[in-house]
């Protein structure tokens, strides 16, 4: 990914200048409409400062000691997710959470459903999981299922019935072809030969996982009924929604096709339709923004922006802010702040704190930086503790870290899969009474943004530090201004000074205090032409370390 030096050159601070210039901001607009280019659609209301955690519901809590997690268990934790309190001392504030997986499928980690309508049974019954949104709801968190739509498994008995009958209703919901068609224009082979007869069956990711053919009527009447299903009888409040890239193939191109995007469009309409405030969030592209853009703007609600999320991490492991923020303004620009949902890491790649070279500061930092910049952020189970891992995919997956108990208080039985190493120095245990604790700064963080409206729906604007090693910016929404400093350098820095371009602030002399406790900052005077000048707010800024500043507005003296 190409990177580039904002603000660290007299080119960078001229660049830095053009861009505020050209990005007027009205400190009293309110609306998040207001910030959304014309004719995009916002997501649900429920979305603004919300924080979605990401699940795997086979490692976080067993309640029957047989090694795997199941959905009662799960309901026994949600107050570590959401208490329903507003002090953020005991649980994360999460006001959503996306399960990974949770129907019927014969592999561990359920992206190969074998039935879309029942739950599967090692996790409990439909009526666990209907008990489970029910407190979910009750504690105000929503509840997002993983929507595998691309592919089935091979052990669904719609696939088994086409497979064994050629005439078979259910053939039109998979593709097959006589001959074998080769290898794409990729040099993959997509093509797998059936065990019944000379014929093969189309599935991108394995022999195992038979694709779904969208082209059919057929199956995309029979993806909405399963929607509908999950939205109405089982309670959900939307969808996240796996390889959509691949969704439908089109000649040579199997990813990113028109007729992707027109089912897309047509799916995302279904399920707004039958439940107006879902949301449908999709893994769309590992890809650049700029095919991420193609998503937009009427398709689904929201996607991950993986170029995002590498930059985020790049820019904390490397200690230079180059890369950070150009994508996060370009996202500002093109779409409204909760249509995006920026993350560290998900469950198919290596954890924050390995990816970081098991540096607890620089964890804290990535945490800082992605909760106070904008979007609808995704935390990842057990990120919040520091806990590691690295491929194979089971070793992402591991357990949750509860305690130092046998079992790391997810069961009383023994673990599914084995734990990290080092579980036993990072886990809830130890860092809830730990103020200082990854922890507690990830509740902070969380239950801020979600009661601040500058860090939940704020527009972003960059400031000039000039130094690569330091980014600074602020989020602002109506009368609400927050300041966010961060050293990503491994050594103090002195007198950094930070600067915008005019209209940055209303003119005036801000009080300004820490949201995060520590140093206390200087107070701020912006000109009469809104422009910050030289702000200097500490003395000096220590190594890896971030501070997040309210600016109380004259008016308000």
């Amino acid at each position: 990914m190409a990177q580039r030096r904002l603000f660290g050159t007299a080119t960078g601070r001229r660049l830095a200048v053009a861009i505020f210039a050209a990005s007027p901001i009205a400190f009293g607009a309110t609306s998040l409409a207001a910030q959304a280019p014309a004719g995009t659609m916002a997501a649900p209301e429920w979305t603004r400062g919300a924080v979605c955690y990401e699940i795997f519901v086979r490692s976080f809590q067993d309640s029957d000691g047989d090694g795997i997690g199941d959905l009662n268990g799960l309901s026994r934790k949600l107050d570590y997710i959401n208490d329903g309190s507003a002090d953020g001392k005991h649980d994360l504030g999460a006001r959503c959470i996306w399960l990974m997986p949770v129907a019927e499928s014969p592999s561990y980690h359920g992206y190969d459903v074998s039935n879309y309508y029942r739950v599967n049974p090692q996790y409990g019954t439909n009526d666990d999981f209907k008990r489970l949104v029910a407190e979910a709801h009750r504690r105000g968190i929503r509840v997002l299922v993983d929507m595998v739509l691309n592919h089935s498994s091979s052990e669904h008995p719609a696939f088994k019935a086409a497979l064994a009958d050629p005439a078979s209703p259910y053939r039109d919901w998979y593709r097959f072809s006589p001959t074998d068609p080769g290898k794409d224009a990729s040099g993959q082979d997509h093509w797998h030969r059936s065990p019944i007869r000379d014929e093969y069956y189309y599935g991108v990711f394995s022999r195992n996982m038979p694709d779904l053919n969208y082209e059919k009527p057929a199956a995309r009447e029979e993806a909405k009924k399963v929607a509908t299903y999950w939205l109405n009888e089982m309670g959900v409040d939307g969808f996240r929604l796996d390889a959509v890239e691949y969704l439908v193939e089109e000649g040579d191109q199997i990813r990113n096709t028109p007729g992707t995007h027109a089912l897309l469009h047509e799916y995302a309409a279904h399920v707004r339709r039958t439940k107006p405030d879902a949301i449908t969030v999709g893994e769309a592209t590992w890809g650049s923004l700029d095919v991420l853009m193609q998503y937009y703007p009427d398709q689904l609600d929201s996607y991950f922006p993986f170029e995002v999320s590498d930059s985020l991490i790049s820019a904390v492991r490397n200690g230079s802010a180059r890369g950070l923020l150009p994508g996060y303004l370009r996202l500002q620009r093109e779409l409204p702040g909760n249509r995006y949902s920026p993350f560290l890491r998900n469950h198919d790649q290596t954890r924050t704190l390995t990816a970081l070279g098991g540096d607890v500061a620089r964890a804290k930092l990535a945490a800082t930086l992605l909760l106070t910049l904008p979007g609808f952020p995704f935390v990842y189970y057990g990120e919040e503790i520091g806990m590691t891992g690295d491929k194979p995919d089971p070793r992402l997956r591991t357990p949750m870290q509860w305690s130092a108990a046998p079992g790391a208080g997810f069961t009383r039985g023994t673990p599914w899969e084995s734990l990290p190493p080092d579980w036993r120095i990072r886990t809830v245990e130890s860092q809830d009474a730990d103020p200082a604790s990854l922890l507690n700064l990830n509740r902070r963080l969380i239950h801020l943004r979600a009661a601040n409206p500058a860090l939940g729906v704020g527009r972003l604007v960059p400031l000039a530090t000039g130094t690569d090693a330091v980014t600074a910016y602020l989020r602002r929404a109506g009368g609400r201004a927050v300041l966010v400093v961060a050293n990503l350098g491994p050594v103090p820095l002195a007198g950094v000074a930070l600067g915008s371009a005019a209209g940055a602030l209303p003119p005036g002399d801000y009080v300004v205090r820490s949201l995060l406790g520590g140093a206390r900052a200087a107070s701020l005077r912006v000109g009469s032409n809104g422009a910050i000048q030289r702000y200097v707010p500490f003395a000096s800024l220590p190594p890896l370390a971030a501070h997040v500043l309210e600016l109380t507005p004259p008016t308000h003296h």
